[in-house]
């Protein structure tokens, strides 16, 4: 079986295509990788750089594309450039990510006219990720034709939140609406949860974990038995963590007042949360972490602000999952930042040393991935994790189909 995935991220689209001919318990190597990064990931637009390989060539190339749809069909076309299917094969299926389903979908679907109809309908609430899944789902069907479409959605993971987590304290009748929170990146916490397990050796079940999914966008998960039992992220991605063009959690009277008072429209105070806020806003630099601590380093005031707030709401809300878990076991870093920044490890472990977090100074700062660089001493384990949310796609796609 052939299983293309298609990851399209708010900062960058990724994808993988597998040969599956059975289900292997350890993620199986794609025979063919994409990725698109843009320039300038909050207005997802102009220039990006396009890498496409298999085990034997690579592309590297710098790309010009008018919006995210454009730059997909650049990526597909290299499966064609790279001669990865033989002449006449077709794919058996593609998986999405599609960030939000609503109240609707949360196990993996095929995709129907109804299914994308939905998906648009819930772009409102996701709207840096599920009309960017549309247009991969439409960039699909231009490239292989008629195939099986599959979504597989990052609300599923957070179905098991307890009442207490998931409501709102507003009226009981948001229930009954369906305003409560739904959690995101629900595919990679699942993944790098069941992958600690694995790395430690220890049965899942007992283990009291939060999985820290650091990147363009962030969000926490607390896992019990194996089940999301709190997040960060809530009714819409914007909630919770510091991202990286994102605000986060902000006091919901300053939004009305700034409404109230004229400095915004509701559509010019959307744009300025989605995408003028979190690291960029306050930096006024970039988005990109690395680009924040190459400007700390030059001792720029407002990137190193940038850094500080960063980790205080991470440290802020790893202390709620804490007390939610009435304690912690296992903590993990994962996404571009997670795996990627030693410094946000390093500062985000000495604040919380008072819970007998210690590092190993030297394995943090030279890991690659799928490691416990705590140190032997320390009661807590701290694991990095690559996500690998392709290959948790394309696990569902299997099952479904089989």
């Amino acid at each position: 079986m052939k299983v293309l995935v298609l990851n399209e991220g708010s900062s960058s689209h990724k994808a993988a295509l597998y040969a599956l001919q059975t289900l292997p318990k350890d993620p199986l190597a794609p025979i063919w990788e994409g990725r698109v990064v843009w320039q300038h990931p909050e207005r997802m637009q102009g220039k990006a750089r396009l890498e496409a390989k298999t085990a034997s060539k690579t592309i590297h190339r710098e790309i010009e594309a008018a919006s995210p749809a454009l730059a997909i069909r650049q990526m597909l076309h290299t499966i064609d450039e790279l001669s990865v299917l033989p002449t006449n094969e077709k794919l058996d299926a593609v998986g999405h990510r599609v960030v939000h389903g609503g109240e609707k979908y949360f196990e993996p679907t095929l995709i129907t006219h109804t299914v994308k109809r939905d998906i648009q309908l819930a772009a409102e609430l996701a709207p840096l990720h599920n009309t960017i899944a549309l247009e991969g789902i439409q960039a699909v069907e231009e490239h292989f034709g008629e195939i099986p479409q599959i979504a597989v959605f990052d609300t599923s993971f957070h179905r098991t939140l307890p009442e207490e987590a998931a409501l709102y304290a507003g009226p009981y009748a948001w229930k009954e609406l369906g305003f409560h929170r739904y959690g995101f990146h629900g595919i990679s916490h699942r993944y790098v949860t069941s992958r600690a397990a694995s790395i430690l050796r220890r049965d899942l079940s007992p283990l009291r974990v939060i999985s820290c999914h650091l990147g363009n966008g962030c969000s926490l998960a607390a896992v019990q038995n194996g089940r999301s039992v709190a997040t960060t992220m809530g009714f819409t991605p914007l909630e919770g963590l510091m991202m990286g063009t994102r605000s986060g959690s902000i006091d919901p009277g300053l939004l009305l007042y700034l409404l109230k008072r004229g400095h915004y429209t509701v559509e010019e105070l959307e744009q300025v949360l989605e995408r003028q806020s979190g690291l960029l806003g306050i930096s006024g630099i970039s988005s990109s972490m690395q680009e924040i601590e190459a400007a700390m380093q030059k001792g720029e005031r407002r990137a190193e602000l940038a850094f500080r707030m960063f980790v205080q709401r991470l440290c802020w809300h790893i202390g709620a999952m804490s007390a939610c878990l009435e304690g912690l076991d296992v903590l993990i870093f994962t996404g571009g930042i997670g795996e990627k920044s030693h410094r946000v490890r390093e500062a985000t472990c000495q604040r919380l040393a008072f819970l007998g977090i210690t590092l190993d100074k030297n394995k943090n700062m030279s890991t690659t991935e799928d490691e416990d660089i705590a140190a032997p001493s320390s009661p807590i384990r701290v694991l990095v994790i690559h996500t690998n949310e392709e290959w948790a796609i394309a696990q569902a796609c299997w099952q479904l189909l089989n």
